[in-house]
Order: structure tokens, then sequence, then C-alpha cells
């Protein structure tokens, strides 16, 4: 199990800001910004380089999940980034796709 899994399946704790039956969005707890969110899908996608036709409804699903997290999270006034990252020269580090949301102060372009 990956450890996003594990949070998913609560065997590992994590501040949850948003739930439904196919998404997790919990605090990153190495944040990159002062709001930083991951948003999981529930049903592992090893990476956004491997989806196949059939992840589209949840990757969809993922993406409208992002107002309601950044609402919550009180970056949607202000803005957020939004982040996949796909590979190691990428930045992942999770072999479980995940959306990092990030705000809180303005961010530099370019990124890395």
């Amino acid at each position: 199990m990956t450890l996003f899994e594990k949070i998913v399946a609560r065997q590992i704790p994590a501040e949850i800001v948003f739930e439904d039956e196919q998404v997790l969005a919990f605090r990153d707890i190495n944040p990159q910004a002062p709001v930083h969110i991951l948003i999981v899908p529930k049903r592992v996608i090893p990476r956004i380089g491997l989806a196949v036709e059939s992840d589209a409804s949840v990757l969809g699903h993922l993406l409208t999940c992002v107002p309601e997290v950044a609402r919550r999270s009180g970056v949607a006034e202000g803005g957020y980034r939004l982040v996949i990252n796909n590979g190691r020269d990428g930045g992942e580090t999770v072999p479980h796709l995940h959306c990092h949301l990030l705000g809180g102060r303005p961010l530099a372009w370019p990124p890395g």
C-alpha cells in the first residue's frame, strides 16, 4: 500500500480538508506554502503518465473538487496553484497520483 492508500484507509492520521466517495484532500506534512493540500483519488492511479481512458471520470471529478478545497482552505479568493508531478525528475515521491494545491502567499514563476 502507498502512503496515500494508508491515509485513505485511516491507517495513518491526516488533517482532512475534504472527502467524498472518490477523493480525499488533506494537509501536506511538509508544506511548501502556507496552504499546501494534497488531493488524491481514492482509487489508485500510479501517476498521470499512466492514466488511461477509464480514469477520465475520477480525474475530472478530482479537478472539479478543487474549488471547494480551495474555499475550505481560505485561498479561493486570493488564488492558488495546482501541481501534478510525474516521475522522479518531475518531483514525484509517492506513486499514487495526487494534486498539490498551494496558496496563502504570492507564488513565483517559474517554479523549481
